[in-house]
């Protein structure tokens, strides 16, 4: 399969298992998870050809990690980024001391008056990688890195929760627990071991 092609059925997967699985008529569960075999049916009846082996390929190759089958292999959900309420059962965690949220520059101003809300999704995302979060934040306009105090957060008693691809999940960070703003250029140089030393 070529990448056009995998981009094409990862970006369709993602608008049905994390936001719209009424678009392909798909009964997801409590806890995200849609039948493989059933997804494979509503994709061909909109005209996409995919198999099992497609949607294996797609899992194992998107480049964030995004989807997980269930131990058995027979179902399939997003491990994060919903829009539609679930409950994707994560243990709560102890978080890194730091982690980081990636955002436009133009969103700064609210973050640092409000915090980071999860708005329309199911949780803010948060990672130790500085790089995808940069990518994240480059999404909607000039990236920013904002620094987070976990530690901190979660000594009075904010949850967090680790998805299968690393990625941090909590309802909310309230400004108190921003601790700086990071620039483009600095974060694609910096891990985030770096910035915490």
């Amino acid at each position: 399969m070529n990448e056009q092609s995998k981009k094409k059925i990862s970006k369709r997967m993602s608008l049905v298992l994390r936001h719209r699985p009424d678009v392909a008529e798909l009964a997801m569960d409590g806890a995200g998870w849609v039948n493989v075999e059933a997804l494979i049916a509503a994709f061909r009846r909109s005209g996409l050809e995919v198999d099992r082996e497609t949607i294996d390929e797609v899992v194992a190759t998107n480049d964030k990690k995004r989807f997980e089958f269930d131990e058995a292999g027979q179902r399939i959900r997003a491990r994060q980024g919903h829009s539609v309420e679930v409950e994707l059962g994560y243990e709560a965690q102890v978080p890194p001391s730091v982690l980081l949220h990636g955002t436009a520059e133009s969103n700064l101003g609210s973050i640092m008056a409000r915090g980071i809300q999860k708005v329309k999704r199911h949780a803010v995302h948060l990672s130790t990688d500085s790089g995808t979060m940069f990518a994240v934040g480059a999404r909607h306009g000039k990236a920013v890195l904002v620094e987070i105090d976990a530690a901190a957060m979660h000594a009075a008693g904010h949850q967090f929760y680790v998805t299968g691809n690393n990625v941090w999940l909590t309802d909310e960070v309230p400004p108190q627990f921003l601790i700086r703003t990071i620039a483009a250029e600095e974060a694609q140089r910096t891990t985030v071991e770096e910035v915490s030393a």
